[in-house]
């Protein structure tokens, strides 16, 4: 069975591809589908040999298994992590997204200070662009239910739409983020748009709070996403020094405002 995609080349020819063997194939499985964006998982690891088979089979019954972002391009335009692309088809082209020196400057500093990379590639065109596989879990999210403007953990992001703006944002205060284990600045995206992070937590296992002017405080990195219009800081458990050292927790994350926290708490749990 083949899978038809339809694109046009760089002289507007429209073109037929055939894929067999991909998402049509029986182990392989569509997870979730936003935008132009598709997340597929292998149900199970076929290239195995016998040391490794009883390794792969207890890995597809816990759910570790390989998944992949597929891009659908439509004259679209998306952006990704450096060094994630591992195929594409058809008519897709990728720019670096540079406008000018003043622009390359800024993404240098801006991936400097958020640890990502400087700067992510841009793919535009119409055909077909599928990332390199992962373990993680792929979750999809719309820009618009969080209000325009998200604030992602370090090191999550993996595409976008490139309607979707990025932008270094700096935590309120300098010194907490020196006295935490957190960086100073994190990745916003801004806009209209459907992202894809990559999560060491499936979407099932997310807890998600809702803040109407009130504030939530986590001990450790187990928020993986916020709304950009929540204040957020490293602060002392208790009120005082002898406060917090008496709860035994010592520096947590605050999240004060409106607005919106994911979080993953069984990804920080030991395994038994």
């Amino acid at each position: 069975m083949y899978q038809v995609k339809n694109f046009t080349d760089s002289k507007n020819v429209k073109k037929i591809a055939q894929i067999s063997n991909f998402t049509d194939n029986d182990d392989v499985k569509i997870l979730s589908e936003m935008g132009p964006f598709q997340v597929v998982e292998y149900q199970r690891d076929l290239s195995v040999f016998p040391d490794s088979a009883m390794t792969a089979y207890f890995c597809s019954q816990m759910n570790v298994r390989k998944r992949q972002l597929v891009c659908e391009m439509s004259n679209s335009q998306v952006t990704i992590q450096a060094g994630a692309m591992q195929w594409m088809l058809g008519n897709v082209n990728a720019t670096t997204g540079i406008k000018g020196v003043g622009d390359l400057f800024g993404k240098a500093i801006r991936g400097k200070v958020t640890g990502e990379s400087a700067i992510k590639p841009e793919y535009t065109g119409s055909g077909m662009l599928v990332l390199e596989p992962t373990y993680k879990h792929l979750i999809l999210m719309d820009a618009a239910d969080w209000g325009g403007s998200v604030v992602l953990d370090d090191g999550l992001f993996l595409a976008c739409d490139s309607s979707l703006k990025h932008k270094a944002v700096m935590r309120s205060n300098f010194s907490s983020a020196v006295a935490g284990s957190e960086g100073l600045f994190n990745l916003s995206l801004n806009g209209k748009g459907v992202f894809c992070i990559e999560a060491d937590a499936p979407k099932e296992e997310l807890v998600e709070i809702i803040l109407d002017n009130d504030v939530v405080k986590i001990d450790g990195n187990y928020a993986i996403a916020w709304s950009s219009s929540l204040n957020f800081t490293v602060e002392r458990s208790g009120k005082s020094l002898i406060g917090s050292a008496a709860s035994g927790e010592g520096l947590v994350n605050v999240y004060r405002g409106t607005g919106k926290v994911l979080m993953m708490p069984p990804a920080g749990m030991p395994n038994l």
